[in-house]
């Protein structure tokens, strides 16, 4: 994971370079900031585990699953997804291949489950068809995307389904609350596309050029940013972009088009990201001080 701020510049990593972390980690998904942005939680898709790391500091405060083992009994996962740290200490994460959305406390047990263990089609809140989404609502729900039919699904904090959209597009992935009935998606395709829908199903604004450095492929997760730009995992281009809904294009970028690596500058195959405001950065004296380092007259 890395910390990457609008110069490009990179203040903070995990496992620090040159480590090695106190437990596996390795394919690395979605992350996401918790804790009052003093925690990432990441899941490990094809590790088939969970991890909630400190942040800045970078130690590893809890896990769940078996290492490279899947499974659908108590602490197994199965191609573990979007997993989410919620203000309770609960964990939500989409556990794609058993078809269901698990909720766990922090001593690691399951509190609450959507959908039906192994039994994968689409009746929401009672089946899913592999959901790869599970971002949580202001209301306490949970937004549900489907990979099988392109689903997207509103479940209420009882487990009610409250309401279900189609999605025109070929693969769903980790559909974003925007508020005002509208909601952001990824379409994990090539050329892969960007859409904002309303919960009637109606496509309200849409990216996805066919060609060109603006081409999308196989984008993962897309995101509302603060000044109304969209942050874009593009994932098969190994960047992450930045797009300007008024102009359809992109503006600013991390990463070299088509070319993957591990330098500094360079991605490989970006799958998750989050947002952190530059003033929780000035708040913390840690962070503080990556910056000043990091800056030309640091």
């Amino acid at each position: 994971m890395l910390l990457v701020d609008s110069h490009k510049r990179v203040l903070w990593t995990y496992p620090p370079r040159g480590t090695t972390p106190s437990f596996p980690f390795f394919f690395d998904d979605d992350a996401f900031f918790g804790r009052s942005f003093h925690a990432v939680i990441s899941q490990q898709e094809e590790q088939q585990t969970i991890e909630l790391i400190s942040f800045p500091r970078g130690g590893m405060l809890w896990h769940y699953g078996h290492v490279d083992m899947r499974g659908s009994g108590p602490g197994y996962l199965s191609t573990p997804d979007d997993a989410y740290l919620l203000s309770d200490g609960t964990v939500s994460v989409a556990d794609v291949r058993n078809c269901r959305i698990l909720f766990i406390s922090p001593a690691g047990k399951v509190v609450r489950q959507l959908g039906t263990t192994g039994s994968c089609a689409h009746d929401p809140p009672r089946l899913f068809a592999s959901p790869n989404g599970d971002t949580p609502l202001p209301d306490g729900g949970t937004l549900v995307t489907e990979i099988g039919g392109s689903w997207i699904d509103a479940i209420s904090s009882t487990g009610s389904l409250e309401w279900s959209i189609r999605a025109p597009v070929g693969y769903p992935s980790d559909a974003q609350w925007l508020g005002d009935g509208r909601i952001l998606l990824a379409d994990y395709s090539s050329p892969g596309h960007v859409l904002i829908m309303s919960t009637a199903g109606r496509v309200l604004w849409s990216y996805g050029p066919s060609t060109g450095s603006g081409e999308l492929n196989h984008p993962s997760l897309a995101m509302l940013l603060p000044n109304g730009l969209i942050a874009v995992n593009d994932d098969y281009r190994h960047r992450v972009v930045l797009i300007d809904q008024r102009t359809r294009r992109i503006v600013w970028q991390y990463g070299h088009t088509d070319s993957p690596g591990t330098k500094a500058g360079y991605l490989n195959t970006p799958d998750g990201m989050d947002f952190l405001p530059f003033a929780v950065v000035m708040q913390d004296p840690v962070l503080r001080a990556l910056v000043s380092a990091a800056s030309p007259s640091g």
